[in-house]
């Protein structure tokens, strides 16, 4: 009989006790909801190509009013593109870089916006740490041109973020975007252009380390520029070799993926000649379609890097296969 009280005792209180845990359970639950975080991982996306290591960099990206800035094409045919793609305008625009590790050396080519664009971007340097380098390492900078969100990385309050860094870009672009007379008679909305080239480069000339240069070539074993004015006029792109394989890096030859690839005729306001431009990008398009290797652009979605596909009179962008690397 006792034995019998203990137990009916003991199976009340444990029923007790598990209703006061349920309810705690279900009272924290519904107190404790969990609040949206609303931010990706730190952004880096790493491959191998050949013996070399390429690290594709986000710095961010911005929201772009595309439908206001293609040119040779009509508003309509942008809204079917991006809709196509079931995007819309504004369009969030990635900004990439490309940091390459040869071996021997350590190559960033093009470095974001820095604080030339607003909150959205400037974010390399973190990324670029979070991959495992810092910018200390960094022994070469290839710049595809002279535009803020290529340059504004390298300067943080006036001073070098990678201060063991020999910065190359085209001469031309040089010419160009450094000199104070064009600055002077360039219409207002475009002085911002030259004002951050010159903030971003000044410190790197004063410094001894901004060696432009002036025709295609290697500039360390496995990479070469390859001039493709247009955008600029000394847009150039980065060819990367090593163990068969290769990889073109387009920097600004494409800007809205939803729409220059179906037609390559479609230009931006941002080119300096969009006639060149234009034929640059169907040069390169057609190539890169009929080679068949692997490319990079600054502007298309991160990680940027994939290949392309010959479609009809235009080109279908094929993504690289997601891969850990091993």
């Amino acid at each position: 009989m006792q034995l019998r009280l203990k137990l009916l005792r003991s199976a009340r209180l444990l029923a007790g006790l598990t209703a006061c845990v349920f309810g705690l359970v279900g009272a924290g639950s519904a107190l404790a909801a969990a609040p949206m975080v609303k931010t990706s991982a730190p952004g880096y996306y790493r491959m191998m190509l050949g013996e070399f290591e390429v690290t594709a960099l986000s710095d961010g990206t911005v929201d772009l009013p595309v439908d206001k800035l293609l040119t040779n094409t009509s508003a309509p045919e942008i809204k079917k593109g991006l809709a196509n793609s079931f995007e819309s305008a504004p369009l969030e625009t990635s900004v990439n870089a490309f940091l390459i590790n040869t071996g021997p050396k350590l190559v960033l080519i093009d470095t974001g916006a820095g604080s030339l664009f607003g909150p959205t971007l400037g974010n390399l340097v973190t990324n670029l740490k979070a991959s495992g380098y810092q910018p200390e390492q960094v022994d070469e900078i290839f710049i595809t041109h002279l535009h803020p969100d290529h340059v504004g990385g390298l300067v943080a309050a006036g001073k070098l973020v990678f201060p063991n860094a020999t910065v190359r870009a085209d001469q031309r672009d040089a010419d160009f975007w450094l000199s104070p007379a064009n600055l002077e008679k360039a219409p207002a909305d475009a002085k911002g252009f030259f004002q951050g080239a010159m903030a971003s480069l000044e410190p790197y000339i004063k410094a001894g380390h901004f060696v432009p240069f002036d025709t295609d070539g290697e500039l360390v074993p496995g990479i070469r520029s390859l001039a493709t004015p247009g955008h600029t006029a000394g847009h150039n792109l980065y060819v990367v070799e090593s163990g068969g394989k290769k990889l073109v890096l387009w920097g600004d030859l494409i800007h809205v993926a939803a729409v220059q690839f179906e037609d390559p005729s479609v230009t931006i306001q941002f080119d300096s000649d969009s006639k060149a431009a234009a034929i640059q990008r169907k040069k390169a398009f057609a190539d890169a379609a009929k080679a068949g290797y692997l490319v990079g652009a600054a502007h298309l979605p991160f990680p940027g890097l994939g290949h392309l596909r010959k479609q009809g009179k235009g080109y279908v962008w094929v993504p690289i296969n997601y891969s850990v690397v091993r």
